[in-house]
């Protein structure tokens, strides 16, 4: 009897699952609720712009090595694009300075010791009270462990730390945010160039990878829900949708990689982040003045995170529960007023504003804090035939793009094992 993979979710956590089992000769159907695949990670056509636009911003690193690999096995090495050196543009909308940050490759951090190159306002003593981070505890607080709130914490770790955790760094989980360290600014400007997908998110994660998975033999039904698990004591023996039931063998694999909540409904006794912090995003048909840089740190105002495409401008609010339920035109307009200050533009008429999209996500991804870090499940669960993938599961990292690849890895390492791949 052939065996079965079935992959539940095709956000980036089940299709890195799916890609890997799938290049190792399972047979894999991949079920996704949505019409579209990519979870958060979506692109879509906007009527109010007039064009494709993300549902957001997902920035990734050069070190993230996850990402790479996944890029590299689905044949789209070169969807990111983003400078040749570790670089980052920052502007403090509070009096207008700009400048800009370029550590160098190197991996001993002399930038830091060197005036030209560190942050402005900054000694070489202040990145010093970070390193405590890299060895945190799993219940420490990153407010407990930095308790230092100069310039540099102002001007790029407080940015930094809210862009990844998505939740208000004080309350974050230090162990989360010295994990990220670790593989990113302890490392070397080699290790934390920025990267953006390229033209979007769609065409640079998921387009490729169900190309892939059509390549392999795969079967991808969009549109279909899981209703419910069949579980005896040992294993999953059938999957309930709105159509049918399908059995399922012991010998089968079942990975499961839906959102907490949903994860948390369908399997019994299961323990699951409950917290959630918002994101909002805006999108701005307009062609960026000339020498706008890709990526713009903002300071001191509403927008946090200004990204700019040949065609629009976007914007990121990250641990956006603040603003979150505020009037869609009252964020266009607030968010508008800091890019216009931001990257020059004549705001002309008081009530101009260029054709715009709101994107808010309430639930964006899971509250990087101590207790919900606890709460994150392994991979494997009780019943042998079924894994679990996501941002929300142990990854070691937060809930962004490269800790749900890696949970795909992650269960797609045990997925083929019990299948003896």
């Amino acid at each position: 009897m052939t065996r079965k993979v079935f992959v539940i979710g095709g956000g980036l956590a089940g299709l890195s699952a799916a890609t890997i089992l799938a290049s190792r000769g399972a047979p894999v159907t991949l079920l996704e609720a949505a019409g579209q695949a990519g979870g958060r990670c979506r692109s879509y056509f906007d009527s109010a712009i007039g064009g494709v636009i993300d549902n957001g911003n997902h920035l990734v690193l050069s070190g993230n090595r996850a990402v790479h690999d996944y890029l590299a096995r689905i044949g789209a090495r070169d969807a990111l694009a983003g400078p040749a050196q570790a670089e980052f543009d920052f502007v403090d909308l509070r009096n207008g300075k700009h400048w800009r940050l370029k550590p160098g490759d190197g991996p001993l951090p002399l930038w830091v010791t060197r005036d030209a190159q560190r942050v402005p306002g900054t000694a070489t003593g202040e990145y010093l009270h970070y390193l405590p981070l890299l060895w945190a505890g799993p219940k420490a607080r990153i407010g407990e462990v930095v308790k230092q709130r100069g310039a540099l914490w102002e001007r790029l770790m407080r940015p930094f730390l809210l862009a990844v955790l998505n939740t208000e760094p004080e309350e974050s989980s230090a162990a989360l945010a010295g994990a990220v360290l670790r593989e990113t600014l302890a490392k070397g400007g080699r290790h934390y160039r920025p990267r953006i997908a390229h033209p979007t998110l769609a065409a640079a994660f998921v387009e490729p990878a169900l190309k892939y998975l059509e390549s392999k033999g795969a079967h991808v039904r969009l549109g279909t829900r899981l209703r419910g698990l069949t579980l005896n004591n040992r294993n999953v023996m059938a999957l309930e949708t709105g159509e049918a039931v399908q059995p399922v063998d012991g010998k089968d694999v079942v990975v499961l990689a839906v959102p907490p909540s949903v994860a948390g409904e369908l399997v019994p006794d299961l323990t699951v982040p409950n917290d959630f912090r918002a994101i909002v995003n805006a999108h701005f048909r307009m062609t960026p003045p000339a020498g706008s840089p890709a990526m713009l740190g903002v300071i001191g105002g509403t927008a946090e995170w200004i990204f700019t495409f040949p065609d629009r401008i976007s914007v990121t609010v990250s641990g956006a529960d603040a603003i979150v339920d505020k009037d869609r035109e009252e964020l266009a307009r607030l968010i508008w007023a800091d890019v216009a200050q931001a990257l020059g533009i004549s705001a002309g008429v008081p009530d101009s504003i260029p054709p715009w999209q709101i994107v808010k996500e309430k639930r964006a991804t899971f509250a990087a804090t101590p207790a919900q870090d606890a709460r994150r499940p392994e991979a494997k669960t009780p019943w042998r035939n079924l894994f679990l993938a996501g941002d929300w599961t142990r990854t070691g990292l937060p809930a962004t793009i490269e800790g749900a690849l890696r949970s795909g890895e992650k269960a797609a390492a045990l997925a083929a094992r019990h299948l003896s791949l």
